[in-house]
This record gives structure tokens, sequence and C-alpha cells, in this order.
């Protein structure tokens, strides 16, 4: 039987005494679920979330992670600060940070090689705009920030780390792709990770969904063959919607 794999986004919300709260709800709500569920709070909440967390199976993220581990890098956090505060698992190329903040496939390939060589697993954000995708460019942009983003990845290293396959146009927009469009898309990079790594890689790797996942979408999106699970952005900030997400088969 699949095991699912949730992840929250809080993104740049709650303080340091919200994040508490709301990670001791989270850890109540979900005691003795069988869903793997990690929860990347902002960078000044880590510490406190992490003291909140220990002893449950709540997995800690970060949201972000400097391609370098340690120097003169003003503004940046290095997978040796994470994982000393207990950090397992970091996000990396999210849409926000490509967008936004103009990330390459490049710097993302670094930061990504980088995370693993000090055993934090990865989640590789990939995902067209509504723009690419009408334009008919979704499997080639798909390709480029799959094929771009593991360069360097080892077979032996392919199996720690994620993919979370997020369409830019539908995150924080209330707009989800439907479970059929989403499925074809996970098809598509198992797919192309098969030509990289082999069929049994392929079919072993946990894909993720983001784009406005509540708990009204996550049964259907779920029953699909190719999706293995998601990362939840907005959802992910209120204890009953997550805790619904999370437990969205019982």
């Amino acid at each position: 039987m699949k095991q699912y794999y949730m992840a929250g986004n809080w993104k740049m919300h709650k303080t340091i005494n919200e994040s508490v709260q709301l990670a001791a709800s989270l850890k109540l709500a979900l005691a003795g679920s069988k869903t793997k569920v990690m929860i990347a709070p902002a960078f000044t909440a880590l510490a406190a979330v992490a003291d909140v967390i220990k002893g449950s199976s709540i997995l800690l993220g970060a949201q972000n992670m400097g391609p370098e581990e340690q120097g003169a890098h003003t503004g940046e956090v290095s997978p040796l600060m994470l994982k000393d505060i207990g950090v397992s698992v970091v996000i990396l190329g999210h849409s926000e940070r490509r967008h936004s903040y103009a990330e390459t496939d490049s710097l993302i390939n670094r930061k990504l090689l980088l995370a693993l060589k000090h055993d934090l697993q990865p989640i590789l954000c990939v995902g067209e705009t509504l723009a690419e995708r009408e334009s008919g460019q979704l499997e080639a942009i798909i390709k480029v920030q799959v094929v771009e983003g593991l360069k360097g990845v080892t077979p032996a290293q392919i199996d720690r780390l994620v993919i979370a396959y997020e369409p830019v146009w539908a995150i924080g927009t209330g707009k989800t792709a439907t479970p059929e469009d989403a499925d074809s898309v996970h098809a598509y990079i198992r797919k192309l990770v098969s030509g990289l790594y082999g069929a049994a890689a392929a079919r072993a790797l946990c894909i993720q969904y983001g784009g406005s996942v509540k708990p009204e979408n996550t049964a259907e999106l779920m029953a699909k063959p190719n999706i293995d699970g998601a990362l939840v952005g907005g959802a992910s900030l209120n204890v009953e919607s997550f805790a619904s997400i999370v437990n969205f088969g019982l």
C-alpha cells in the first residue's frame, strides 16, 4: 500500500509563538497518522518548532537553503545550520524562488547536490506558468527543470529526494489542475526519471502535487496512480484543514 507524503509549506507566515502553537496542535491532531508529514515554518521559527515536534513523526523542513556550507554569504542559511537545529528536509526551486527571486536551474542544482551531501532530503519543485502551458511548452519546461535539477545526482542518491509538481498558475490562486492533468504531468516526470535512472527508480520516486491543494480535492488527486502526496501552502496554516488533507482517506 502506498505511503503518502504530505508537506506543509508555511511560507512567510506566522511569528515564532504562532508557529509553536500551530506545530503543537498538529502534533496532537496527527498523532498516530500513517501518512508521512513534514512542516516547513519560517527560518526564525525552525528551532522553536523543532523542540515542539520532538518525539513525534512529523519531519522538520526548511523553505530554502543557501548554496554554500559557510563563508561570506550575507543573508544565506547553510545546510550545516539547518541540520544543527533538527531540519531534515529542504524545499528547493519553489516557483516563488524561481520567479520572484530569479533562481536558475543551475543554482537550484547546486543547492540540491549540497543538500544531498549533508543528508538533507531535497524536495525539488518544478512547474510551468499558464503562458507556458497555453503555448505548448509544458513538457519542454518540465524536462529542463527536471534534467537540470538532477544533474550530478547519482543512481544511489535518487531515492533520497522528492519531486513536487506545482503548476505556477495554481499556486495560491484557488485554481487546481484537474486530477487528470496533474497525473499526466507526474507520469511525464516519471518517464524522464526512468530515462535517467531506470524504471525501478522512477516507480519508487515520490512525486507530490502542489497548487491550491485543500481538503475538498485531496482524495481525488491522491487517487491518481502517479500522485504520491502533496506540497501544501495556505491550507497547511490551519490545523483542521491540514489534518484533513493528511488523513484524507479516513
